[in-house]
């Protein structure tokens, strides 16, 4: 797949959540942002299809984001089933860290 000045493309962000469990200047306004409803987000399975069809289109990588993904429910599972998506060779995640050290080992 190539964009309009024919640069091959091969990674895709998806954010996985507009929320955080921290409050830092550089993404949340002192009056806050109006939190998205469970049903305007990607599930899972939707996630997985759209990873998916990328993969056949020659995406290789996938970086997933937020807010913060890893205060998403059984994102582990997630990173899991994407890295089983055929031609997917690599899956990382943008996070502030604070939850990782609970989560790496399955993570990896």
């Amino acid at each position: 797949m190539y964009d309009r000045y024919q640069r091959k493309i091969e990674y895709v962000r998806i954010s996985l959540t507009d929320r955080c469990n921290l409050r830092c200047r550089y993404c949340m306004p002192e009056d806050g942002v109006e939190k998205l409803r469970h049903e305007d987000i990607l599930r899972f399975d939707e996630i997985v299809r759209i990873v998916r069809a990328l993969a056949s289109l020659g995406v290789r990588k996938v970086r997933l984001t937020g807010g913060e993904p890893l205060v998403r429910r059984n994102v582990v599972e997630l990173v899991r089933e994407i890295r089983s998506v055929p031609g997917i060779e690599s899956v990382a995640l943008t996070t502030n860290g604070v939850l990782l050290a609970d989560m790496a080992a399955e993570l990896v």
